[in-house]
Formats: C-alpha cells, sequence, structure tokens
C-alpha cells in the first residue's frame, strides 16, 4: 500500500474519534489537532502550530516535558497518565509516538472515557 493511502487511513482513524487527539512533535509544538480538539480546546484553537508552552501553565508544561524524557529513556515507556476531567468525565493522556525502528519522533494527547456503561454494543440503530 503506498505510503500516502495509509496517511489517508491513519488521518481518517484520528479525524473519527470522538475525543480530543493533539499530535506534537519533540519541539513541544503542536502538529495537528483533529476535529475533537478543534471544538474541546475551542477558545484557543486553532492550536496547530503553538507551542505548547503558549497553552498550558508552567506546572503542566513541566510535566509533560517530564513525560518525554521519560519516553526517551526507553522504548517500553510510552504511555503517561495527565490528569482527570471532571467536567467531562474523562482521563487525559500523554502517549509516545515511535517510527519503525522505535525511536521517539513525538507524542500526543488523548481522551478515554470513564463511562463505558453509557456505550451500547453494536447499537446500530
Amino acid at each position: 500500500m503506498a505510503e500516502f493511502e495509509l496517511f489517508d487511513y491513519f488521518k481518517g482513524i484520528i479525524d473519527s474519534e470522538e475525543g480530543p487527539i493533539v499530535l506534537c512533535n519533540l519541539d513541544y509544538r503542536v502538529i495537528y489537532e483533529n476535529p475533537s480538539a478543534e471544538r474541546y480546546y475551542a477558545p484557543t484553537s486553532p492550536i496547530t502550530g503553538k507551542l505548547l508552552s503558549t497553552l498550558m501553565d508552567e506546572e503542566m508544561m513541566s510535566k509533560v516535558v517530564m513525560s518525554v524524557e521519560w519516553f526517551k529513556e526507553d522504548r517500553k515507556n510510552n504511555k503517561v497518565f495527565a490528569f482527570h476531567d471532571k467536567k467531562n468525565n474523562m482521563d487525559m493522556y500523554i502517549l509516545a509516538i515511535r517510527n519503525t525502528n522505535g525511536e521517539l519522533i513525538g507524542f500526543y494527547g488523548r481522551r478515554e472515557d470513564r463511562t463505558p456503561d453509557q456505550g451500547k454494543e453494536f447499537d446500530l440503530d
């Protein structure tokens, strides 16, 4: 499969996620935000192209930097719990993005809902 086709598949997956996903490079610059992230961060959106340090307070930025440094220590270090958003009842995580050689090339933030009981299996109506 051609590389450009894979790009469309991967972008389609990210864009179809209901929760916010923000991709960053190792310079801590936002390189992509999915449509859910655009809505979630609406007061400051678009955030693509901005440095994380301009979007978050010093304490949170320090935690992001510590997470990325931890990702660099071992290829098995790939996921960090960031915080719980009480308003939306979801957990936010920071995850490593690695290339095919396992080298860290970036990171992303995404959510995991804490309310699995609200969803109905194979609800096709």
